[in-house]
């Protein structure tokens, strides 16, 4: 191929071939030079060029770094790196193409005269590779890129064979001022001892932890357990594949360090001044991000407040006159486990069986006969990594010997223990509590805690928004008069029209329990928002009411103090007060400012009560 310039389609530049000048004459092999696969000619030819991609500080905008990236000759099928990366597999060049690609975008960074920090790909096992034939000087060849501004991003690292030599490789790099990248962290492949062993100074997270992240729960938490493992190494997390405004809002408010993607930057022939104007709004944006949550009540999980009783065990031969001694001689056992082959297959009432053995020449006729005749032989077994489903099972099955005689506690099917009905009804009571506070099981709103630290995250950030309280008007008479099937129809009723009518990205809506909900608005519309929600609840919680109800726009119950009187139909009230940017508050406060707000809600005619600043101000001070 002649030395004429390339015009990609994808970019505004005109492309232009790399000279052979500066490449390591090392890195060349017999395959290149004589190869008749169709990379080896691209390679020959120099058909490859490098494009450069942004990576970008997710705390301010600014371009921390360009990825080099390779491309083909365009209007070919080896324009795309899929196919360039599956051609140097089929033709053995896995070595020559990646040096060459390396090499290729050292040189055209110099050719262009940039000074910034250059992220160029190599594989674990080229790496090695390159040490062993060439030696350290081949990647520190004069390209005119400082070791202090190159960083070797590493790829495919799961072929490694010998994790302590490549550690060694890379220390002796590193000893020469250039920097070190995993790429492509938990997609599958990735090591964490690797990470532990070389301590890169960046870690490149897998794009299927990034993508849609503002609307799952899980991939956030993922990224939020990297990143006490980045604190430990020390390492910087770089976000992969951002490609929505929702998404990069999320991974700024998380606190990655930095992230790349199309919506931040393409990769272009140069490198780039400025990432997107879309995406620097984002960052710059002092809104706050509303995090995805669980939106259901936690269940699952080791009760850790539960205590298994360490308890002697009885065989499938052991006799009553033998069960009975153990329970003289265990005045604490409530009961006792049968086990055949430390395999628990039954489970005995102490005071059953010994109501028995107390009657009259029981101990004569039965005494030396197996106890197996009073064995429970269906007994319910709980793995010691239970969860709250399996003890929720023991309270609602029909068999309600499981609350008097307790279950068998197994590790791995094999015994360990016995638990109580006591312990169980007070491990699952503390357990459905502690979820609560997570999210709320009625309506699957997040609860307590996330409300808390959403509403520290804007105070933190400085962010103006509205903190809205939202009570029900005459719900208890209602609840009382139809029962708490309709009562809880009512609340997830309010939750819905709560969630419709605020903005997912911008709006949090939590569960406070009960019939009290916390908005945490930053859309302006919010007064509207909050109109519409009364309006609206209005309009159909009439529908929950019987007919003769609405004719008679309430019902007749007793009040609080047991005197019957009427009540008109359940309505809302919002009682919501404005946060400002310099406000020094706590959740605590926010939470208790809106509280009060609600008071003056409910005692204004149209349910909709605005506390400013000013007047909180005025408030406190009386």
């Amino acid at each position: 191929m002649s030395d004429q310039t390339i015009l990609d389609p994808t970019f505004d530049h005109p492309i232009h071939p790399i000279h052979v000048r500066s490449i390591p004459h090392g890195l060349y092999s017999q395959s290149v030079r004589h190869g008749k696969g169709p990379l080896a000619g691209l390679i020959r030819r120099h058909a490859l060029h490098p494009v450069y991609q942004p990576i970008v500080s997710l705390a301010d905008g600014g371009i921390h770094a360009h990825e080099a990236l390779i491309r083909g000759p365009q209007n070919t099928p080896f324009h795309t790196p899929d196919v360039l990366l599956e051609a140097a597999e089929i033709e053995h060049l896995n070595f020559e193409f990646e040096s060459y690609c390396a090499s290729a975008a050292m040189i055209r960074w110099s050719e262009q005269g940039e000074s910034g920090r250059l992220f160029v790909n190599i594989s674990a096992e080229v790496l090695v590779q390159v040490l062993r034939q060439c030696g350290p000087a081949v990647l520190l060849h004069d390209f005119g890129v400082l070791p202090r501004r190159l960083v070797l991003e590493i790829t495919e690292y799961e072929r490694v064979s010998d994790m302590d030599y490549l550690a060694r490789i890379v220390g002796d790099i590193r000893a020469a001022g250039v920097s070190f990248a995993l790429d492509d962290f938990g997609d599958g492949r990735s090591s964490l001892r690797l990470w532990s062993q070389l301590k890169p100074e960046y870690v490149k997270i897998d794009k299927y932890f990034t993508r849609d992240i503002s609307q799952c729960a899980n991939k956030l938490k993922t990224l939020q357990a990297l990143q006490q493992i980045a604190i430990i190494f020390n390492s910087a997390l770089v976000a992969e594949g951002i490609e929505n405004e929702a998404d990069l809002r999320v991974l700024r408010d998380l606190g990655i360090a930095y992230g790349q993607g199309f919506f931040l930057g393409r990769p272009a022939p140069h490198p780039r001044q400025q990432i997107y104007p879309q995406a620097q709004a984002v960052i710059s944006d002092g809104r706050v991000s509303v995090f995805p949550e669980l939106r259901r009540a936690c269940n699952a999980g080791a009760l850790n407040r539960f205590t298994v009783i360490e308890a002697p065990a009885i065989g499938l031969t052991t006799t009553n006159e033998e069960l009975a001694d153990l329970f003289i001689n265990h005045p604490g056992l409530h009961a006792a486990a049968m086990l055949d082959d430390a395999c628990p297959v039954g489970i005995i009432n102490k005071s059953q069986f010994m109501n028995e053995f107390s009657k009259l020449y029981y101990r004569e006729i039965c005494g030396r006969k197996p106890c197996l005749m009073h064995a429970n032989l269906s007994p319910r077994l709980i793995e010691l990594q239970h969860n709250v489903d399996d003890l929720v099972g023991i309270l609602t099955s029909d068999d309600q010997r499981y609350l008097t005689d307790g279950f068998i506690v197994t590790d791995n099917g094999r015994y360990v223990g016995l638990g109580t009905g006591d312990q169980l009804v007070k491990s699952v009571t503390e357990t459905r509590i502690e979820a609560a506070r997570h999210a709320n099981p009625l309506t699957f709103l997040p609860g307590n805690i996330p409300i808390s630290q959403h509403i520290e995250r804007l105070l933190n950030k400085h962010a103006e928004f509205v903190a809205c309280y939202a009570d029900l008007n005459n719900f208890k008479p209602f609840n009382d008069q139809y029962g708490y099937w309709r009562g809880d129809e009512m609340i997830r009723l309010l939750a819905s029209i709560c969630v419709a009518h605020c903005d997912p990205q911008r709006d949090f809506v939590g569960h406070v329990g009960g019939d009290d909900f916390i908005l945490l608005y930053q859309s302006a519309n919010w007064h509207i928002q909050c109109r519409q929600i009364i309006d609206k609840f209005a309009q159909h919680a009439r529908t929950l009411f019987d007919e003769s109800a609405r004719l008679a726009g309430g019902i007749s119950a007793e009040d609080r103090h047991g005197v019957a009187r009427f009540f008109p139909l359940t309505t809302l009230s919002i009682g919501a007060v404005t946060i400002t940017r310099h406000a020094l508050a706590s959740a605590e406060q926010v939470a208790s400012w809106a509280a009060n707000a609600k008071h003056g809600a409910k005692a204004c005619d149209d349910g909709l009560f605005v506390q400013d600043m000013q007047g909180l101000d005025n408030l406190l001070n009386l």
